[in-house]
């Protein structure tokens, strides 16, 4: 923990001169992008493991229409078909969960006063009149809405909307070139239809992330979540 804190607090220090008193916020933004440069090789195998799988769906439709009658021989043969395309279900999610470590370290910095026995001085720190460490609840009972930290949570309320907004068109418009395909005997696969019709909301739940958790860890999701809409948007075209 002290070493991730010396290295936040390093790039606070480098970035002083250009952003005065929320150094610490744009070192918090810097690292994010850092963290997400270093995952976009495995964004990039995702997209292409996606597109694979999109190509191999009409022979998972004619195995489900053969094995209709047997889920288990059924769900043999949909691994053998990816084993042998060399194509992994599960692609997509390596970058999400690579960059957990960094949200929770940074979760946890932001929420201890003490650091290897000492004062945790990043707590000092603030964006505008926000301090880091604080939440959208502490901004509320300072000020208000209105007040000094309460306009700071409102832009960053408004950005994230703004982000979801484009993230929920991006997956409404993926899902509408991918529809919901019947199973084997031409019954849609149970859940599915709810899940597709609930995954464009997928992007809104960051509103939520960012209102309970300390402003520091917002602002890596909001990074996050803002670099992973663009991503998408060129990786997916």
């Amino acid at each position: 923990m002290s070493v991730f804190a010396d290295l936040v607090a390093n790039l606070a220090d480098l970035l002083q001169p250009l952003f005065g008193a929320g150094a610490a916020a744009a070192a918090i933004v810097l690292f994010t992008a850092l963290v997400r440069l270093l995952l976009h090789p495995l964004s990039r195998a995702a997209a292409r493991g996606q597109k694979a799988r999109a190509a191999l769906q009409p022979r998972i439709d004619e195995l489900r229409r053969k094995h209709a009658r047997n889920p288990e021989k059924l769900q043999r043969a949909v691994l053998e078909l990816h084993t042998e395309e060399k194509v992994s279900p599960l692609s997509g999610c390596l970058p999400s969960l690579c960059q957990l470590p960094a949200f929770f370290l940074l979760y946890h910095l932001f929420s201890s006063s003490e650091i290897g026995g000492r004062a945790n001085e990043l707590l000092s720190h603030r964006l505008f009149a926000a301090p880091l460490g604080g939440r959208w609840a502490d901004a509320l009972g300072d000020g208000g809405m209105l007040g000094g930290a309460g306009l700071v949570y409102v832009g960053l309320f408004a950005f994230v909307a703004a982000v979801a907004a484009f993230g929920y068109r991006l997956t409404k418009r993926s899902t509408a070139a991918r529809p919901v395909l019947p199973s084997g005997d031409g019954e849609q696969v149970p859940g599915l239809g709810a899940v597709t019709k609930v995954m464009p909301f997928m992007s809104f739940f960051t509103l939520v992330t960012v209102a309970v958790v300390p402003l520091a860890a917002a602002l890596y999701v909001v990074t996050s979540t803002t670099w992973s809409a663009v991503e998408r948007a060129v990786l997916y075209r």
